[in-house]
């Protein structure tokens, strides 16, 4: 098991409290890392954020969500405005290209599916490379979304909660 956790925190960074529960079987953990689309794939780093944030918000998973933000936000160039609105819906705060992702997420988690209509549009600025992957990311961050909720894991010490992004 130490062998996973050496693959996915950086040196001398102990295991977020995700892994250590997860690890409690170390199998899962295994296949979870395994799994993982973390990784430089075919979508941006922005494009990958967008929807894992917007689908933890929408799963009530602030454990991850908080995760995420504190990780990857600056690397991704959000606003604090921008983290907000994945949270509390606010398509204004983003540019086409970022609110159609916004609304791919609503769509997945609210019917598991998309519209011709919306499908369409993501296809104006996505290849169906990038689809596919937007898609399963949403799958994945659902599972994921379930541990964090089931365990009821207490955020990570850096990592914002939900309101701390209330006022912008």
């Amino acid at each position: 098991m130490q062998q996973d956790f050496d693959r996915i925190m950086p040196p001398g960074i102990p295991p977020l409290k995700l892994f250590r529960t997860v690890g409690q079987n170390p199998r899962v953990l295994s296949r979870m890392i395994a799994g993982s689309l973390l990784d430089k794939g075919s979508i941006s780093v922005r494009a990958r954020e967008i929807m894992i944030l917007r689908t933890c918000a929408l799963c009530g998973a602030e454990y991850e969500w908080g995760v995420h933000v504190a990780a990857f936000s600056t690397k991704a160039g959000f606003t604090p405005t921008q983290v907000a609105a994945t949270v509390h819906e606010d398509t204004q705060a983003w540019p086409a290209q970022d609110s159609v992702l916004i609304r791919l997420a609503d769509a997945l988690h609210a019917t598991s599916s998309v519209d011709d209509t919306l499908w369409a549009e993501l296809k104006t600025f996505y290849t169906d490379e990038q689809l596919i992957e937007l898609v399963m990311l949403a799958g994945l961050y659902h599972a994921v979304s379930y541990i964090v909720n089931t365990t009821k894991l207490e955020l990570e010490t850096a990592a914002p909660h939900f309101d701390s992004y209330a006022n912008n």
